[in-house]
């Protein structure tokens, strides 16, 4: 398996809901770390934060979350299975995201600052998460990729919005007409 990319039409469906946590719903979250990981490697820069199923063509209602954002030497991500937003709360910020399926890419994305989610753990046991800054952002994020949405569908004012990472791990804009546009691989042939 591999993380399939934009314009792959998987990662505009949504998934379905997991309904018994077997072996081969635990292969498919062994799977997510892994692929998480061999990214990482040829990414030096950049962290891998969380996945979704469907980035690897899974439409299963499966995300994990790196356990810590800070440390990349730390490699735990714990599997939350059929996450949903229970409630979003605070202020609307925008930071930059970028995505394991929209490579190269990385945007100014406007969420709300906490989120509420509930959602079951590997062994079975519902869970309730109340996250606020980056870790409400990366929830957000990843559920949305569960519904078929994508970091850039977010993004309204196109102008100033999109970026891309030099060789020294430098976010640097990017010309929305001509590099976000008109990149069919991004898009497709709309």
């Amino acid at each position: 398996m591999k993380i399939i990319t934009t314009p792959d039409p998987r990662l505009r469906e949504k998934s379905t809901k997991v309904g018994v946590i077997d072996d081969e719903v635990l292969k498919i979250i062994e799977k997510m770390r892994k692929l998480s990981l061999d990214w990482e490697k040829d990414h030096p820069h950049e962290l891998s934060a969380a996945m979704a199923a469907p980035q690897m063509g899974v439409l299963k209602r499966i995300i994990i979350v790196r356990d810590d954002m800070e440390d990349k030497s730390k490699a735990e991500f714990t599997a939350l299975i059929n996450p949903e937003v229970i409630k979003t709360d605070g202020k609307i910020e925008t930071d930059f995201e970028g995505c394991l399926s929209v490579p190269f890419v990385y945007g100014k994305v406007p969420r709300a600052s906490k989120v509420k989610i509930k959602a079951l753990l590997e062994d079975g046991t519902e869970v309730r998460v109340k996250a606020d800054g980056q870790l409400a952002r990366i929830l957000q994020h990843e559920i949305d990729h569960l519904n078929g949405i994508l970091f850039i569908d977010h993004i309204r004012d196109k102008k100033d919005a999109f970026y891309k990472m030099d060789d020294n791990g430098d976010l640097i804009p990017v010309d929305y007409e001509k590099e976000i546009l008109g990149n069919t691989e991004l898009w497709g042939d709309e």
